[in-house]
């Protein structure tokens, strides 16, 4: 049986089963997009037809489960979405569960936005999905996002939002990359994670916690990021809103730093958002309520100017 057009992910068909388990309105499907098969997460809205859609990226490291965080009740963005009134879907993005064998060199960010691009495309056909959709990217899946705003051409965008990504790194790059022998080594507790008493006190056991074994990143891309978004950030038309954890240790944020991140988007608004509460991994804490909810008020503010134009009210 397929759900709203989507293919439950068989359980047997992964040799490691998603951990943690769904939580509450939050089911596993795959998607396929040419010959690429997409795992992830979806939640149906409570009411028979959603107000809207979201379609949220994690980051690297994590499967689809970060935006449905286990750790404590309420946290969820899939839930939160879902009891909202609105169709939110996570894909692992390529790279990660069912797509895991994937080849690292069809994993750049242009890569994986165009397929992820091409999977919206079937995602709204298959749920009669008929106006644009929001994108929620944390870290590398905000990354992706911008990618995707900046490929796409077809208009399947709202707005993007997001968290956990910038211009300029906080850390030394090449440095840490030297170190790790190719990718950058992270000291999890100060530059992810920040304070323990942002996280629930199970936000770390490692059966909560949404882990992908896999890079799903291409090597060196974290090196030529600056370049790279300055490169397209003039393509970029749809509103962006930005969020960082004020104890984020991976990314530049000072008023200079934020003001130089914002005037990259010559095209649309960008708010820039710090929030006090909150450590790099924002959707696994506790301050992930009150960031999703401004994440669905500001996709209702993206949704205006298409109701004004559907129901013929001025704008």
């Amino acid at each position: 049986m397929s759900i709203g057009g989507f293919a439950p992910s068989p359980r047997e068909r992964s040799a490691s089963p998603r951990r943690p388990q769904p939580g509450p309105l939050v089911e596993e499907v795959e998607v396929r997009v040419g010959g690429i098969q997409l795992s992830g997460l979806v939640a149906f809205p409570v009411h028979a037809e959603p107000r809207a859609a979201i379609v949220a990226i994690h980051g690297a490291g994590v499967h689809a489960g970060y935006f449905d965080a286990q750790n404590a009740p309420g946290l969820s963005l899939l839930n939160l979405a879902s009891s909202a009134g609105y169709l939110a879907w996570a894909p692992d993005r390529p790279g990660v569960g069912a797509s895991a064998e994937l080849n690292e060199r069809k994993l750049s960010l242009t890569d994986q936005a165009e397929i992820l691009l091409e999977a919206i495309d079937t995602f709204r056909s298959t749920n009669g999905v008929d106006g644009r959709v929001l994108l929620v990217g944390h870290s590398y899946g905000l990354k992706v996002g911008w990618t995707m705003a900046a490929l796409d051409a077809a208009d399947r965008l709202l707005g993007v939002d997001g968290s956990g990504a910038g211009l300029n790194y906080a850390i030394d790059w090449h440095e840490r990359q030297a170190q790790g022998g190719g990718r950058p080594r992270l000291n999890a507790r100060d530059e992810m994670w920040g304070p323990d008493d942002l996280y629930p006190h199970a936000a770390r056991r490692r059966d909560l916690l949404p882990l992908n074994d896999g890079p799903a990143v291409k090597d060196g891309e974290g090196a030529t990021w600056p370049s790279e978004l300055r490169a397209m950030a003039h393509r970029i038309q749809v509103p962006l809103r930005i969020t960082f954890g004020r104890h984020d240790g991976i990314w530049r944020k000072d008023e200079d730093e934020l003001v130089k991140l914002r005037d990259l988007f010559v095209h649309t608004s960008c708010p820039i958002e710090i929030e006090p509460y909150g450590g790099h991994n924002l959707s696994l804490g506790w301050a992930a309520r009150a960031y999703h909810l401004k994440v669905l008020s500001f996709l209702e503010t993206c949704l205006l100017p298409d109701t004004a134009r559907r129901t013929n009210a001025p704008l």
